[in-house]
């Protein structure tokens, strides 16, 4: 296949940037997006041109990094599916692509296609630790979790902390993140001694942070590779509620 693609590139954070556009002429339909940027590159390098800056790393759909808005959508739109699970089959020969970064306030530009998610490990300290004992390995029946608890705490462990939900939101809002990282500990017993403290926290981090609020635009679980449910947006409000009554 042939294609032409309109990448951002940006040289540095206060670097203005720009659309350019390059040629993809020998496009495998069995390629993955990344490796589809890795040729575009090579090419790049052997015309002495700088090559796209992009994140990666696993290249597996699980470790978020790959942090691409494909055509207006964060990882290119397709179900469940981060940029490096994302292949050149579900486009088309002579196909157009826009490929830019992340769009959010509080993830800033490291350079052209890579950005700073910094911010979403900050919220993640801010939640700090659990005060469970760590000594010798406990039986697995010792500590009595019922398994719509432990269904919900793993749904909500899902969460690869991509960003796709932010930089999808109107807002720029990081609530399905938060409330996933929140609600995989709340749902626990061993989560319950620093809860109240563990979601103001997290949630005063994210606004000092610059992240908007939810507005329920549904974009977030729409764009989240792992399918994270807003349920837990409502289970992160519940939670905040009772941790500002006395």
């Amino acid at each position: 296949m042939k294609l032409k693609l309109h990448v951002w590139r940006q040289k540095g954070p206060n670097a203005p940037g720009k659309l350019e556009t390059y040629e993809a002429n020998h496009v495998s339909p069995d390629q993955s997006f990344l490796e589809m940027l890795d040729e575009v590159n090579e090419d790049l390098v052997k015309a002495g041109k700088d090559p796209i800056a992009f994140d990666h790393d696993c290249r597996e759909g699980i470790c978020g990094m790959c942090s691409q808005v494909i055509n207006g959508v964060p990882h290119g739109g397709q179900v469940r599916t981060t940029v490096c699970q994302l292949h050149m089959r579900k486009f088309k020969d002579g196909d157009e692509i826009f490929i830019e970064p992340w769009k959010a306030r509080a993830f800033p530009i490291i350079k052209d296609l890579a950005v700073d998610r910094g911010a979403y490990d900050r919220i993640i300290e801010a939640g700090g630790y659990t005060s469970c004992r760590t000594g010798g390995v406990p039986d697995g029946n010792a500590v009595m979790i019922s398994k719509e608890a432990a269904d919900n705490a793993m749904d909500a462990a899902e969460c690869i902390g991509c960003g796709a939900c932010a930089a999808s939101c109107p807002n720029s809002s990081a609530m399905l993140f938060t409330s996933a990282k929140v609600s995989q500990l709340a749902v626990l017993p061993q989560g319950q001694v620093e809860a109240k403290r563990r979601v103001t926290a997290m949630l005063d981090e994210a606004k000092a942070l610059g992240f908007g609020n939810c507005t329920n635009h549904y974009e977030c679980q729409a764009a989240c590779p792992k399918g994270i449910d807003v349920k837990f947006i409502a289970k992160l409000n519940r939670e905040y509620i009772k941790a500002l009554l006395p």
